[in-house]
């Protein structure tokens, strides 16, 4: 019960720590590729001033007219030896193309102007590698207030994307590492944080242990004086429904510490060396021998389906008839005159399934959620001609819990309820 406490705390506190740090991690990608990008648009805006600056033009009655000699690039003027451009184009003020270095483009231009981040196709020539992204810039050229033309250069990102490769994946390795670190945090402090209250529980669970224990030998010596003066009470007659009802209330007390000892002695898993060879087939039908005479006199059918091969499970004998016999008697006391109870076993795959199926009065809705709580009771119209203390559905659901299983219920109210035992079906325990 702690460690699955602790695994959920750990759990959490990961993922809400996971959670900031992916989330401060994509901040910090997003802010290092736009502050990337944005170096790269002033670079490539330098070099088409500076390609546009070499630009020599007349303005005349036929419009402007441009000369692309001493350009590099476009004219005869030398080009850099060593150059990221990968396209220097030239449109003119109509939007139609005059001159260009690189691979062929379009005859017209057909975008507005500004930075634009495209992937070329085949059409760009075999230079750029497959994926290679590009970071275009369309660059209207005025002169005194007047369109002259168009001048569109491109760069590649090859060296932004190998940055951008690097930091995402050193990024990557830091939230990994971080997420391992987070969870072994998590762990250590959620276990700091049980030990309190472990501690409490298990002082707790001590107490109720050894005062069941002790008040195990007062009670029977109490039944056992009683019953001994209920024997000799024949010359006194009027004392004999008080010695009964003594009888009657120390025993029931008996089998509420008897309850509370046992509720404190098995918390969590059997260990291995507790479980036994249990053939679930004869078991049942020996348990069904015993309530079919109960069911009888109270007028009951009871109803048992029960394969003949056998059906083995490693468990302790003893703590699963007790769930089941909380079960049985659950269904008997709560079915009245003339209803049905059957007591079914199935095997599957991985599971053996164990039901109790009765036609009494059932669960209402709004307490089905707490039936297996400790000394929880349906409203007393339903229970106050009934014996009890609310223990026997939390028994029954620990004692399946410590053998690795579940215990669901299922109830709809003046029709009946199921009660439905799971559990694993496993190989020998190793000791």
């Amino acid at each position: 019960m702690f460690n699955r406490s602790r695994r959920n705390l750990a759990l959490w506190f990961t993922l809400s720590m996971g959670s900031i740090l992916i989330l401060f991690a994509g901040a910090t990608y997003y802010l290092r590729a736009e502050d990337r990008m944005e170096a790269t648009d002033r670079l490539l805006c330098k070099k088409t001033r500076l390609i546009a600056a070499s630009l020599q033009y007349d303005l005349s009655a036929d419009g402007p007219q441009v000369e692309l000699e001493n350009v590099p690039f476009l004219g005869n003027a030398s080009r850099p030896l060593v150059s990221e451009i990968l396209y220097v184009r030239w449109y003119d003020s109509r939007r139609q193309l005059q001159h260009f270095f690189g691979s062929p483009p379009p005859e017209t231009i057909d975008i507005s102007p500004g930075f634009r981040t495209i992937k070329p196709d085949r059409s760009y020539g075999q230079s750029q590698a497959a994926g290679e992204w590009l970071r275009q810039l369309t660059f209207p050229v005025y002169e005194e207030n007047e369109l002259i033309g168009y001048l569109q250069i491109a760069i590649p990102l090859t060296r932004l994307q190998a940055d951008l490769q690097q930091f995402r994946l050193a990024l990557m390795l830091s939230v990994l590492v971080a997420l391992v670190l987070i969870g072994f945090t998590g762990w250590y402090l959620g276990g700091m944080a049980m030990q309190p209250i472990r501690q409490a529980y298990t002082q707790l669970q001590r107490f109720t242990a050894d005062a069941s224990h002790e008040l195990r030998s007062p009670l029977s010596a109490s039944l056992t004086n009683a019953q001994v003066a209920l024997m000799m009470a024949s010359e006194c007659p009027q004392i004999r429904p008080s010695l009964e009802n003594i009888i009657d209330s120390t025993q029931s007390m008996k089998h509420l510490v008897n309850n509370l000892l046992l509720l404190a002695r098995h918390q969590g898993q059997l260990a291995p060396e507790l479980l036994k060879p249990i053939d679930l087939s004869t078991f049942l039908e020996q348990l069904a021998v015993d309530y079919s005479v109960q069911a009888k006199t109270q007028n009951i059918k009871f109803i048992v389906h029960i394969p003949e091969r056998p059906v083995e499970i490693w468990g302790d004998l003893d703590l699963l008839k007790q769930a089941v016999e909380n079960l049985l008697n659950n269904a008997c006391k709560y079915t009245p005159a003339g209803g049905t109870v059957w007591l079914r076993l199935e095997r599957h795959s991985s599971w053996v399934v164990v039901q109790v199926v009765d036609t009494g009065v059932g669960i209402p809705a709004a307490d089905l959620p707490y039936v297996f709580d400790r000394f929880y009771r349906v409203d007393a119209e339903r229970t106050s001609d009934r014996d009890g203390f609310g223990l026997g559905l939390s028994l029954a659901q620990q004692v399946v819990q410590a053998h690795g299983g579940q215990l669901q219920a299922t109830s709809i109210e003046q029709k009946g309820s199921t009660f439905q035992i799971e559990l694993p079906m496993r190989d020998r325990p190793r000791v």
